[in-house]
C-alpha cells in the first residue's frame, strides 16, 4: 500500500479520479478514511505517514497563528474563498511542510556526522 505522500501526489495530479473534485474538505475526509482503512487492516504507518498525521496540523496551527483545534482543512479555508483555492493552498503548504522536514533531517544528519568526527578525534588521542 502506498504511503500518504504518494497518495497525495496522485490526488494532486488527478483529483477528480480520487476525490471527485479539487476540494480541500473532500481531501481531508479522504485522508481520514485512508488512515482509518490502514488502521483497520493493521497496516503500519511509515515514519513519513506518522509525521504527516502527527505533525502537519500542529505545524499549520503555528504557521497560521491559529490556536483553535479545528481540522487543517477548516484552518486552510479561513484563508481561501472556495474549496478549489483551499485545495491548491493545501499543496503549497504541504510542499513547505515537506521541505521543513528535509531541513530538519539534514540538521540531524549533520549533527550526527559532527558527533562521529568528535568521537574519532577523542578516541585517537
Amino acid at each position: 500500500m502506498n504511503g500518504v505522500f504518494e497518495v497525495l501526489e496522485k490526488i494532486r495530479t488527478k483529483p477528480g479520479i480520487y476525490i471527485g473534485r479539487s476540494s480541500v474538505s473532500d481531501l481531508f475526509m479522504f485522508l481520514v478514511g485512508y488512515e482509518c482503512a490502514r488502521s483497520e487492516l493493521d497496516i503500519e504507518l511509515s515514519q513519513e505517514d506518522d509525521e504527516f498525521y502527527g505533525e502537519f496540523q500542529p505545524w499549520l496551527q503555528q504557521k497560521l497563528g491559529i490556536k483553535t483545534v479545528s481540522s487543517w482543512a477548516k484552518m486552510i479555508m479561513v484563508y481561501c474563498q472556495d474549496e478549489k483555492a483551499g485545495f491548491e493552498y493545501f499543496y503549497d503548504l504541504l510542499d513547505e511542510f515537506k521541505q521543513r522536514n528535509k531541513s530538519l533531517h539534514e540538521l540531524h544528519k549533520n549533527k550526527a556526522t559532527e558527533l562521529t568526527e568528535i568521537s574519532k578525534t577523542v578516541v585517537s588521542r
